[in-house]
């Protein structure tokens, strides 16, 4: 299994201080890669991140993902500057443009022209990490200076007043086909939900990754629930990929359900949206069959994650992140990917 990197979900949503510090040191004292912080309407992402960082000496710190709608580009590189700085360089940049529901319901920011607002995102932010010219874009999306209406006309572009010495990798979460294209494009790295790490040529095409750059790193966050009995652990996982596939956005917008479709799931994601159409979202997840579990999860015994993992290690995949509540789940996958 070697070459294959654990990667660790650390939210603070449910866990108290004592508790963060206590998982983000196992995880280093695990020899685990990364861990990773992600945000929705509750806490931000950047939080938890600065403490685990300041209990922690070696490992990764990623954000998965900071909400671009939530966030100017000069704020956004301004925290990852930060972050990057009182590290030590452990910092990883994740951008993600969150849905609708979220970008326009609680940021109260626009989500039209997707790609081009995050190519536009993207380029402000690497101009303020480089730091070696005044940061401008004429974008359609974003104007650095300000241009639009309520404009005083005295903006400059500025120079940033610190450039740093350590590399800060930027990574998207991307899921529809252009968006990850556009991801492998101009980011180090992508961070998707509900990987199939058996059928994702079928989903996006062999080629996905062709041009990609050094050490691009395909980091999907990967739900896991281990024990002795594979049906209960299985349930588990089939709750939680039923609810993203049928409540995670309004058909035709749910871009949960739109991959798992092209994974060749098409009669699932119908029945699975059909029971939460008519309040029956309870009944949604008998409609997930096992073979979806156990290829866009980690479940069961030892001997069958250990199974599983040989698909993950075939395929373009170099960092797994958990997404586990088990405490001793973390332990058994660190022993079977090192």
């Amino acid at each position: 299994m070697a070459g294959l990197k654990l990667g660790v979900t650390v939210g603070a949503a449910g866990r108290d201080g004592a508790q963060l510090t206590e998982l983000a040191q196992r995880a280093e004292r695990l020899g685990c890669d990364s861990l990773w912080s992600g945000e929705a309407y509750s806490i931000d992402a950047v939080t938890p991140l600065t403490w685990a960082a300041a209990c922690t000496s070696t490992i990764g710190l990623g954000t998965g993902i900071m909400q671009m709608p939530g966030r100017t580009p000069a704020m956004t590189a301004m925290t990852a500057l930060g972050l990057a700085e009182l590290s030590g360089g452990r910092f990883r940049l994740g951008l993600g443009l969150s849905g609708p529901r979220v970008a326009e319901g609680w940021h109260g920011a626009p989500t039209d022209r997707p790609l081009q607002r995050t190519r536009e995102y993207v380029d402000v932010v690497r101009q303020v990490l480089a730091a070696t010219d005044p940061v401008a874009l004429a974008g359609e999306c974003y104007q650095l200076p300000y241009q639009g209406p309520g404009a005083s006309g005295l903006g400059a572009a500025l120079r940033p007043m610190l450039r740093t010495s350590h590399a800060i990798p930027i990574y998207l979460a991307s899921m529809g086909p252009r968006n990850l294209r556009l991801a492998v494009e101009i980011a180090d790295g992508v961070l998707p939900i509900l990987w199939n790490p058996v059928r994702w040529q079928d989903a996006y095409g062999a080629d996905l990754f062709a041009g990609a750059r050094d050490g691009f790193d395909l980091a999907p966050q990967v739900w896991v629930s281990l024990g002795d009995d594979l049906a209960a652990c299985r349930d588990d996982l089939r709750r939680h990929i039923a609810f993203y596939v049928g409540a995670m956005g309004p058909v035709g917008k749910n871009f949960y359900a739109e991959v798992v479709r092209r994974y060749g799931y098409e009669e699932v994601v119908d029945r699975v949206a059909a029971c939460y159409a008519e309040r029956r979202g309870p009944e949604a997840a008998a409609h997930i069959p096992d073979q979806l579990v156990d290829e866009v999860g980690l479940v069961g015994p030892r001997s069958h994650v250990a199974e599983q993992l040989d698909r993950w290690r075939d395929s373009p995949v170099t960092t797994i992140i958990v997404d586990t509540h088990e405490p001793t789940a973390l332990t058994t996958l660190a022993e079977l990917t090192s």
